[in-house]
């Protein structure tokens, strides 16, 4: 790891593992911590807690501060998370999108956000518990994907840029989950076998058609269900209700298993459809973003992952008009879902992303 003269740091401490590791691993290589947690907002009622900061995750995060003997401070910015994350992740759902809220987060709350608070404290570096890595050649940094395969977390973090990447610390990169567990138990650190929890953290018992009710209650409109041939079927919900590719809950007993295809919201419209029309060969991405600061040639080979758990794909990235870009895979991608990151590799390397706005089989019409 890297440091600067002063060796300041922030670490974001959430009162996990990962984070209350790479804090540990931060002082014992000599950098001057700070501890920060970022209180953000919740839904409104009593005993709501967004999961990324409740009370109980402060203490702890307070307690494993305490035990390697560095400052712990609380920072308020529920409101700075209510407008880039939250009201985000309503306006996106009005549009027929299904949203990934940890991009928005990443980009403008976690490295926009608490990196700006940190640079201004002083400190050099911002460090986190994500698994990833940074290379830096000549003054260029590089996101590349973690040693751990399965806990990579590079696909969250293609939104950051060369002025981010200069002034950001990822301590378990080269570790697997394991091994971190295991620093964390010879460390002593009170938090060695706390659970991970992977829900959307300001959605307070998960219910999404509850929540998206109470605060975008004209989006959860009843509508049409037609197939690809324009026949109406059925009645849904509510466009929110429904992802591409979802099978179950669509509520209509068929010939054969019928699975959700497109959501139209200019009809607010539900298209459904048997499984050999699912998926397409290509999508349109729109707002990217490139690592480096621009794009590679293009066109160019590169593999791309259209969700964090999926496995990345060959495909050819193609410029179009007003910034947005065009990936044509090889083979067909089954759950392509407008709203959702799609992220560039190049091997090991992160090369950019951006949101997934259409999709396409063959070179017919575009839909979303």
């Amino acid at each position: 790891m890297p440091m600067a003269d002063d060796g300041r740091v922030v670490v974001a401490m959430s009162g996990g593992v990962d984070s209350s590791v790479a804090a540990a691993m931060l002082v014992e290589a000599g950098y001057d911590v700070t501890g920060v947690m970022l209180q953000l907002w919740s839904e409104p009622g009593e005993g709501s807690e967004n999961r990324c900061c409740t009370s109980a995750a402060s203490r702890e995060a307070r307690r494993v501060a305490e035990t390697l003997g560095v400052p712990f401070h609380v920072i308020d910015c529920s409101r700075e998370f209510k407008a880039a994350v939250v009201d985000t992740f309503i306006e996106e759902h009005a549009r027929g999108r299904t949203p990934n809220p940890c991009i928005p987060c990443n980009r403008q709350i976690k490295f926009g956000y608490l990196l700006d608070t940190a640079r201004a404290s002083g400190a050099s570096y911002l460090a986190t518990g994500h698994y990833a890595r940074v290379r830096a050649t000549n003054g260029t940094y590089r996101l590349v994907r973690a040693a751990d395969a399965r806990k990579d977390q590079s696909y969250f973090l293609h939104v950051l840029g060369q002025e981010q990447l200069r002034h950001v610390l990822f301590p378990l990169g080269e570790l697997t989950k394991t091994q971190a567990r295991a620093a964390a138990e010879r460390r002593n650190l009170p938090v060695a076998q706390r659970e991970e929890s992977q829900d959307i953290c300001f959605v307070r018992d998960q219910d999404y058609a509850r929540f998206l009710g109470a605060h975008a209650p004209d989006i959860l409109q009843p509508g049409p269900i037609f197939d690809r041939q324009g026949r109406e079927l059925g009645e849904h919900q509510g466009l929110p209700f429904y992802t591409i590719g979802q099978r179950r809950g669509i509520g209509i007993t068929w010939a054969e298993p019928l699975y959700v295809l497109e959501k139209d919201t200019s009809r607010n419209a539900l298209v459904v459809g048997s499984a050999h029309q699912l998926g397409c060969d290509g999508f349109r991405v729109v707002d990217p973003t490139f690592v480096l600061g621009r794009p590679p040639s293009l066109p160019a080979a590169v593999e791309v992952k259209i969700r964090s758990t999926a496995r990345a794909a060959e495909a050819i990235l193609y410029r179009e008009d007003k910034g947005e870009l065009t990936i044509r895979t090889v083979k067909p991608l089954r759950d392509v879902t407008p709203g959702q990151a799609a992220v560039f590799y190049r091997g090991e390397e992160v090369l950019g992303g951006g949101t997934i706005a259409l999709s396409s089989r063959g070179k017919g019409e575009w839909r979303g």
